[in-house]
């Protein structure tokens, strides 16, 4: 089957670092002025409290600390006051500027704008209350410890007593590469930020700081993008569509794909079946379920439109004598789930061992066959087929020999040396979620929600990862379309069931909704 790579996304996600070489890129060497894109920085975030608010009749206080988060603060207060708004501009480390935060603070002074220094705490409580909408603009992507001064008592002021907040790239507080929070961070309504996400907007405790993100183009050009962007992406919904397969009349069920799901056990059975449905529900054309002998039966039960393949067992899981004639009738087929409901016993990880190597079809590994894998030293490096690993942050600790929380604490770089170092595709599940390719591009997905938190919701999303494959989708691009494809049909799911009351069936029921993706 012909098989296509397609870029998933345009938008980048950015570590501070990469933002910094960005910025200066597109001064020296594409000659756009620093203040030019302080000023393209201020407009955005002006549409964006535009949208909110009918400006000329709102009042806004904007905090503005001393770097070049201020100077987007000064900016946008100018555009506000022009506006005709009532503005007061708060500063946070005093009154001591240079660069272009020096020329933009210049110019609402000469303009009359209203400009207090902020030297004690007594009265943040009265300038947050009296506004309608709060700028935050006090630092930015810079900080790597925690608040200090009045910088951290206007944070806490804010976060007590502001209607309505709009951070300016991100909320003053969060680490913008980990994510995290040291003593104490704005919580926003709204962040605009600006050429690329942040990417500790997508991490933990951050992503809870930050309300609706706005992603602001100020005029950095492409090709600087791409020298100094990185390799981490945002995928959008033309991205999906342009990996998604087409149907054409004149077509079998062959055309689509043929794929084997190897897994279940005595109590799991379920578990197959969510994948099965998963999968079915991204057109795959044809799926075998090879299953112990005494779950083939229940299979049968749960779903008409799978056959089924009863192996051999050991204590009702899949005995380790059915590897290698498994592997034969895998390898006739377009791609392999490997794992959901398997179980995990001597027995699982003996088949795990001789079964992987010999597989030569793309294949995914999800749950217990991910913990197989860790019991195997050196498995990965023996297999020759391209694998997509699909772990939880524990599960993924399980491969490293490493805690879940120490996996969260750095799920990106975490993510991309498993990945490149075993030549793997990794989905390292999570809200949100990172699909790492074996070459180190990555993208973060936006999907999804917190009722997909359910027994059964991985399955569905194995399922669908695999479908794509059989369907001829590259690895990489099929891991993520599916991620994004899972994530939308959760939050149909919400939107429908609610959260609390979300199953794994319901993600399943919303496929059909989220698609056929137009062409």
């Amino acid at each position: 089957m012909e098989r296509k790579k397609f870029n998933m996304g345009a938008e980048r996600v950015c570590t501070a670092s990469q933002m910094r070489s960005l910025d200066q890129t597109a001064i020296t060497s594409a000659g756009i002025s620093g203040i030019v894109l302080m000023e393209n920085a201020a407009l955005s975030c002006v549409n964006v409290i535009a949208e909110h608010f009918d400006i000329k009749n709102t009042s806004f206080a904007v905090f503005c600390g001393k770097g070049n988060n201020g100077g987007d603060g000064f900016a946008i207060a100018r555009h506000l006051f022009n506006k005709g708004a009532e503005v007061y501009v708060y500063l946070t480390s005093g009154s001591e500027f240079e660069g272009d935060a020096l020329t933009t603070y210049r110019i609402i002074r000469s303009l009359g704008v209203t400009v207090l220094e902020v030297d004690g705490e007594a009265y943040l409580k009265s300038f947050v209350k009296s506004a309608d909408c709060v700028v935050d603009a006090i630092l930015g992507t810079g900080i790597s410890g925690a608040p200090r001064g009045m910088a951290r008592e206007a944070i806490s002021a804010i976060n007590k007593y502001a209607k309505f907040v709009l951070s300016v790239d991100i909320p003053s507080g969060v680490n913008s590469d980990s994510g995290e929070v040291l003593g104490e961070a704005v919580k926003a309504d709204v962040t605009v930020t600006f050429a690329a996400y942040k990417r500790g907007m997508f991490l933990y405790s951050g992503a809870d700081y930050v309300g609706k993100i706005v992603l602001a183009d100020i005029s950095i050009p492409p090709l600087v993008m791409e020298m100094k962007g990185g390799n981490c992406f945002v995928p959008d919904i033309e991205g999906v569509k342009r990996v998604f397969p087409k149907r054409f009349d004149n077509s079998h069920k062959g055309d689509y794909g043929k794929l084997m799901i190897v897994g279940g056990s005595i109590g799991m059975a379920g578990a197959v079946a969510m994948s099965a449905k998963g999968a079915l529900g991204c057109g795959v054309g044809l799926i075998t379920a090879a299953v112990p002998a005494s779950v083939n039966n229940i299979i049968q039960q749960k779903i008409d439109e799978v056959m089924t393949l009863p192996l051999p067992e050991e204590g009702g899981r899949i005995a380790r004598n059915s590897a290698e004639r498994l592997a034969r009738r895998a390898n006739v087929c377009d791609a392999v789930l490997l794992g959901p409901g398997m179980g995990r016993s001597e027995s699982v990880i003996e088949f795990v061992r001789e079964f992987l190597p010999r597989l030569t079809v793309p294949t995914v590994i999800d749950a217990d066959g991910i913990y197989a894998v860790s019991k195997c030293e050196d498995l990965l490096s023996k297999c020759s087929a391209e694998l997509v690993l699909t772990p939880h942050s524990q599960e993924l600790g399980y491969l490293i020999g490493a805690t879940a929380s120490e996996v969260e604490a750095d799920r990106f770089s975490v993510a991309e040396g498993f990945a490149v170092k075993n030549g793997v595709t990794l989905i390292l599940k999570g809200h949100h979620s990172i699909i790492t390719a074996p070459d180190g591009n990555m993208t973060v997905n936006t999907t999804g929600n917190s009722g997909m938190a359910t027994a059964g919701s991985g399955d569905v999303l194995a399922g669908m990862t695999a479908a794509l494959m059989a369907r001829g989708v590259e690895p990489y691009d099929a891991a993520a379309a599916a991620a994004y494809l899972h994530g939308a049909a959760g939050d149909y799911a919400a939107r429908e069931r609610g959260r609390d009351a979300m199953c794994a069936g319901d993600i399943i029921a919303a496929i059909p909704h989220i698609l056929p993706l137009e062409k």
